[in-house]
């Protein structure tokens, strides 16, 4: 398990990694993401007002938290494939003092990061939130990702073992 601190707008959040084949509680999953490999490539997306990242985002009502994986990395990457539960990172939000019951996220909630084997790769039309695509070799992921940190690196160096 590993801990870092992160300034999110004006916000100070405590993020932990856990790497664990289990879910957490459905309803305190706040997003979740993939990283998505074709042989030893891994695929970044341009999102728009963020740059460069990895598929994911937030559960749709009627979703499993797997299958909000394939979804986001077909709306934003336009690629299909099989996904592997690698863990998920706990965001805390106890130490924030901006943080209070009206916020849109739970004092405690996690994102769950899922390891995807690309099976399929459609023609990329940028229709909804990414503006371009790109696969990249793992070691160079820093240099693109917008947010890049010590978890992040841990999450990849899981989803390379």
């Amino acid at each position: 398990m590993t801990t870092i601190y992160v300034k999110w707008g004006e916000s100070r959040v405590k993020l932990t990694w856990e790497k664990n084949n289990k879910l957490p509680q459905n309803d305190l999953i706040t997003s979740v993401r993939g990283f998505c490999f074709q042989g030893n490539k891994l695929l970044l997306v341009d999102l728009n007002h963020r740059g460069w990242d990895f598929p994911g985002g937030h559960i749709e009502s009627d979703e499993t938290p797997e299958e909000c994986c394939k979804r986001e990395a077909m709306e934003e990457g336009y690629i299909e494939g099989e996904c592997e539960l690698l863990g998920h990172i706990i965001v805390d939000h106890s130490e924030n003092p901006l943080w209070n019951e009206t916020s849109p996220y739970p004092k405690i909630g996690f994102q769950v990061f899922y390891k995807m084997h690309i099976t399929k790769l459609h023609p990329f039309e940028a229709k909804y939130e990414s503006a371009q695509r790109k696969s990249v070799n793992p070691n160079e992921t820093s240099s693109y990702h917008h947010e890049w940190n010590s978890l992040y690196q841990e999450i990849l160096d899981c989803a390379l073992q």
